[in-house]
């Protein structure tokens, strides 16, 4: 079964898919930092365009769409500007490509803080949009260490069904074995750390096992960053200046309220992990290689991405409803667009 996928970054959200037995027919970013590595890694050439001005005819027909509108607008952590961004507003682009070309299912992604009293309402509007042009919507904020993945890392899940299929979307329950760093990294050697001015070193033994050098902020340096190795790791974020400390190193100690030190003595082990830790916490595969030259673009592409595993559980939810429908539908004389699509794949 064939999908579209948008703001498709390094493609964490496409591998899950794959890996559930969908097919990426189509995909679309115009950040030119992660294109190589998309195309290198899924086989397939990206559309380069804005996702604003992309047009019906550009877009295959397809089963589904997937992806997961950029999320600075609306992080707690930025400054919140949500539909006031023009980050935000391509939500309603993605709305748009949905309503012309009516696929079976979609699915979107975003962080928590969409949910925030400050952006509900339009949070909502963005709901109804989806409903309005004919999806039964369900969203849910959930934690990807629920889901295979060595992280917390919550984000708010929204899936539509196409009102044709009769059927609404219920998220898959938590499984029962969460996976700690020690799972996720705890046979990888010591990482070199970055070439001159954070470049990457190139071609190494174990790709992208290399980490960003220089000094730690003030705002690191607020909170702890050490998670320990019987632990899941903090939320992987997209900027490599704020990757969590390997869990070699003991936890920071309180001095104040936001401010922290590393323990003396103990300062030599405190270094950010590196990009193919921070990958293998994402639950990429070490085949999945990141292609950059300056470090910080794979670990943006990497914080980026929605965690493959967490995907792949969404993915297989998805696949089983398609598959229960098309054993309803194929066989009818019911020649509704979208189960035509569905029952071609």
């Amino acid at each position: 079964m064939k999908i579209a996928s948008f703001f498709s970054g390094a493609g964490g959200l496409d591998l899950g898919f794959a890996d559930a037995g969908f097919d990426v027919a189509f995909a679309n970013d115009n950040w030119n930092g992660c294109w190589e590595t998309f195309e290198k890694n899924h086989g397939i050439t990206v559309n380069k365009k804005s996702i604003t001005k992309l047009e019906p005819h550009d877009i295959p027909d397809v089963v589904g769409f997937v992806g997961g509108p950029p999320c600075q607008s609306w992080s707690l952590a930025g400054a919140m500007k949500g539909i006031n961004d023009p980050r935000g507003k391509v939500f309603y682009d993605y709305v748009r490509l949905i309503k012309q070309k009516q696929p079976m299912f979609f699915l979107a992604e975003n962080v928590s803080g969409i949910l925030s009293p400050k952006h509900l309402p339009e949070f909502m509007n963005i709901i109804n949009s989806f409903k309005k042009i004919g999806y039964n919507v369900t969203f849910k904020l959930l934690d990807a260490k629920d889901y295979g993945v060595p992280q917390e890392r919550k984000r708010i899940i929204i899936v539509g069904y196409h009102n044709n299929m009769g059927k609404k979307f219920e998220f898959p329950e938590p499984q029962k074995f969460k996976p700690t760093l020690k799972d996720a990294i705890k046979d990888l050697p010591e990482p070199i750390a970055a070439s001159h001015n954070n470049k990457t070193n190139g071609k190494l033994k174990i790709q992208n096992h290399e980490y960003m050098n220089g000094g730690f902020s003030t705002i690191y340096m607020s909170r702890n960053r050490v998670r320990g190795w019987d632990e899941p790791s903090f939320t992987i974020q997209a900027g490599g200046r704020h990757a969590p400390c390997h869990p070699k190193a003991p936890k920071m100690n309180f001095l104040e309220p936001d401010k922290r030190e590393f323990v003396k003595g103990k300062e030599h082990l405190y270094r950010r992990l590196s990009v193919r830790e921070c990958a293998r916490i994402q639950t990429f595969p070490d085949n999945f290689i990141f292609y950059y030259d300056q470090i910080a673009d794979g670990y943006k592409m990497i914080g980026n991405a929605v965690p493959v595993k967490m995907a792949e559980a969404l993915a297989i939810k998805i696949m089983q409803d398609l598959k229960s429908i098309r054993e309803e539908t194929c066989h009818t004389n019911l020649v509704k667009k979208q189960e035509v699509q569905l029952c071609l794949g």
